[in-house]
């Protein structure tokens, strides 16, 4: 009888301190781990329908996507924001699986979009994270709804208006600037993927490490929906209006904390100095060795630099 009783204690105990060992390693275990995938979507704002991507609970962070991409580029930093924040991540119009209709391309309008879209989720307090086309949108939200914006980052592109912009804007490797109209259309319709493959590979530092191959495939279908490549093409348009409304918007600098970062072999200092014209707390890091694709091409530098930045 004793040695059963010893030999059930000891099976037990042993089964006990696997049960700890377990529940040790669950709670040890990264938050990105246990995160849930995000949610599609969809709200209708401003007459438009817009596809986004929602997860988490708490505190509110927006993440606004650049051009050759849509909201897929953020899954990566979801996983990481989601344990701790609401994270909303939309396609902006004229991308992705929102609508694209024919107008409402300036930066300053596709924010209003964005914020129609975050009045009908009853959210008035933000943090705001923009790549490429999406910073431009981030600092037009921000300019426009100030009290509303708690933090703010940009990506490596560049602001229209804003300090010695123009040798951006007209530089010879950055034509699509100005490729638009019934003849760009006609050129690319059929043969996205080809031309979106010129942005992912030379605007990249090594374009082995750029936009994944899955990425590529989803992107280009995503941009060949009807609509798309003319509402792309209609964002480089409205650089000009941009500048107008960036111009009058730097008159009255951010004071939120905002977060810069440029790729090395991309934007560089470029943007650190615009966003120096138009804020008063800026944190500018360049990320070594990357080109403009930063959350593909760096992201053990970029996530943790944007998840501590927000999780403030």
């Amino acid at each position: 009888m004793m040695r059963l009783l010893r030999n059930t204690f000891h099976g037990f105990g042993r089964t006990f301190w696997l049960i700890i060992a377990g529940l040790a390693m669950i709670a040890a275990s990264p938050p990105s781990a246990r995160a849930e995938p995000p949610q599609d979507k969809f709200a209708t704002v401003n007459g438009v329908k817009l596809h986004y991507l929602s997860a988490g609970q708490g505190d509110a962070i927006v993440l606004l996507h650049g051009y050759a991409e849509t909201s897929r580029m953020w899954r990566p930093l979801i996983e990481r924001l989601a344990d701790k924040h609401l994270v909303i991540a939309p396609d902006l119009r004229g991308f992705g699986s929102s609508d694209a209709p024919p107008d409402g391309y300036t930066k300053a309008a596709l924010a209003r979009d964005v914020h129609a879209l975050l009045q009908s989720l009853k959210i008035d307090r933000v943090k705001i994270v923009g790549h490429d086309i999406g910073l431009m949108v981030a600092y037009a939200y921000a300019a426009q709804y100030p009290a509303e914006v708690e933090r703010i980052a940009l990506m490596d592109a560049f602001l229209p208006g804003v300090g010695d912009w123009t040798r951006v804007w007209l530089l010879r490797d950055l034509w699509h600037f100005h490729f638009y109209g019934k003849t760009p259309l006609a050129l690319v319709s059929g043969r996205e993927r080809i031309y979106f493959e010129h942005f992912w590979n030379d605007f990249a530092a090594d374009p082995t490490k750029s936009v994944p191959e899955a990425d590529r495939k989803f992107y280009a279908e995503a941009y060949a929906q009807p609509g798309h490549m003319a509402a792309g093409f209609e964002v480089f348009r409205a650089f000009e209006q941009d500048a107008a409304d960036f111009a009058g918007f730097a008159k009255t600098p951010l004071t939120r904390p905002m977060l810069v970062l440029s790729g090395e072999k991309a934007s560089g200092e470029v943007l650190i100095t615009q966003a120096k014209l138009v804020a008063s707390h800026v944190d500018g890091v360049v990320i070594t060795g990357a080109g403009h694709w930063l959350m593909e091409e760096a992201p053990d530098q970029v996530i943790p630099k944007l998840v501590e930045f927000l999780d403030r």
